[in-house]
């Protein structure tokens, strides 16, 4: 039978999408893009936010319509599945069968009972399959290791090294969705990185939720610097970099490493989320301000050419007009690189939902506005003290007109930040520049792309 899968929400997300790919095609299932040519519709869900969880309810019921032609079983799995697994079952009669994250280890197995039990409930009378019924397995403990179909092009694909969090943020439901933080043996994860670069990735993306916490649960140190070291010994990938690393996480090692390993992007995503220590400390966060401007000040010193990326929330509750203005003069005295920009999100379950002085939307969205404004013209500043500079650029595909090569830098994270628009002047045959490495010179910016020619 042909496949079909769409994946939502995060980039740790996707890899379970790719794992489960793996898993049909090694059974012999076609795999297809288009939901109409599909016999079973395969959805990975997100529940981390209100938006998240209406897009996944969304997607459900549409692509419950091609129940009514041709599809024959909608699966659902993922973190909305995990978090609203019996409310689900009794809301969408649709789905054929949902599979919690700590079903993973058996999703083949519910996969393939799913199918046997319909053949066989179809030779006598047609009923719904009961998956509340099925007891759940504990959480894996990522001693697998899984031959994944990869999703992202030739070029890149994310490295997950660890699953779920154990920070405890007060807004977040990761802990109750996806448990504590595990980290993968690191022997396993080289194993899958030296799959990788077989099949000609040259770009590794090592995510967590909290990369800087690998290997403290297992090895009872912070492991990830040795990590990236061991990674970049790897032939064939030419890129590394890493997301998410906890201000109070980020070590001497970590930047030195990231500093003098020529594979390592110099690039450093923290997600501070607020500056106010009042704030910080009802989101439970384990930091202060100033530990925050001390990393941020020790990075930047060693690391002179260092991209800075961060998120914030705006509007967390109790957030005062001083807290914010607190917030933006931080953003304009930093100036960070690249930063994204989050209004507060009441989720249920969670420590955040219960505290007083909730803030009204329309103030959260004002909040969000000034931030974005503020960081709009700093990212213009950026951009433009880049124009004259050089760098060595991956080229991943080619304007619709043909006048421009797309790529990016080191410095870029894919479908994150922004693009290399390189001239095409007509001495370069798509061919052999695509999927490969140019230098360029940056001559003009737009908006929060480099417009670049070859040198």
């Amino acid at each position: 039978m042909n496949v079909g899968f769409i994946s939502l929400g995060c980039s740790k997300n996707l890899i379970d999408t790719e794992v489960a790919i793996g898993m049909f095609k090694n059974n012999n299932y076609k795999i297809v893009n288009n939901s109409e040519d599909a016999d079973i519709l395969v959805i990975n869900t997100c529940g981390f936010i209100e938006s998240a969880k209406e897009e996944a309810i969304n997607t459900i019921l549409e692509m419950a319509e091609y129940k009514k032609q041709r599809c024959k079983y909608l699966i659902v799995m993922g973190c909305l599945v995990q978090r609203y697994y019996e409310d689900l079952i009794k809301a969408l009669p649709e789905v054929d069968l949902f599979i919690k994250i700590d079903e993973y280890d058996i999703l083949w197995d519910k996969i393939e009972d799913l199918i046997k039990r319909d053949i066989v409930e179809k030779s006598k009378t047609k009923t719904s399959t009961k998956i509340s019924e099925m007891k759940p397995l504990p959480m894996p403990t990522f001693n697998e290791f899984y031959e994944r179909v990869v999703t992202t092009g030739k070029n890149y694909a994310y490295l997950k090294i660890g699953e779920g969090c154990s920070n405890r943020c007060t807004y977040c439901a990761i802990p109750y969705i996806r448990g504590p933080f595990i980290s993968r043996k690191m022997e396993e994860i080289l194993q899958e990185a030296e799959m990788l670069a077989k099949k000609g990735i040259k770009e590794l993306i090592v995510i967590a939720q909290d990369t800087t916490k690998y290997g403290i649960d297992i090895y009872g140190e912070s492991k990830l610097a040795e990590l990236l070291e061991k990674l970049s010994e790897i032939q064939g990938i030419e890129w590394i970099r890493f997301l998410y690393s906890y201000p109070e996480g980020i070590t001497d090692e970590l930047i030195e490493t990231v500093s003098s390993n020529k594979k390592i992007a110099k690039y450093f995503d923290i997600p501070i989320q607020h500056i106010s220590n009042s704030i910080l400390k009802k989101m439970n966060r384990k930091t202060s301000k100033e530990n925050v401007i001390g990393i941020i000040e020790k990075i930047r010193n060693k690391i002179p050419n260092v991209t800075l990326r961060t998120s914030l929330i705006v509007g967390f509750p109790g957030e005062t007009k001083e807290d914010f203005a607190e917030l933006l003069d931080f953003i304009e005295i930093t100036k960070f690189d690249k930063l994204g920009t989050f209004m507060y999100s009441k989720e249920e379950g969670t420590p955040a939902a219960r505290l007083p002085e909730q803030i009204h939307g329309n103030t959260k969205k004002a909040r969000y506005n000034r931030v974005m404004e503020t960081q709009q013209v700093i990212s213009k500043e950026v951009l433009e003290s880049k124009i004259g500079k050089k760098y060595r650029v991956l080229i991943e595909d080619v304007s619709f007109d043909g006048k421009y090569f797309v790529g990016r830098t080191m410095q870029d994270v894919p479908e994150i930040d922004g693009l290399v628009y390189v001239r095409n002047e007509g001495n370069l045959k798509v061919e052999d520049v695509l999927n490969s490495f140019v230098e360029c010179e940056v001559v003009e910016i737009s908006n929060y792309d480099l417009i670049g020619v070859v040198v």
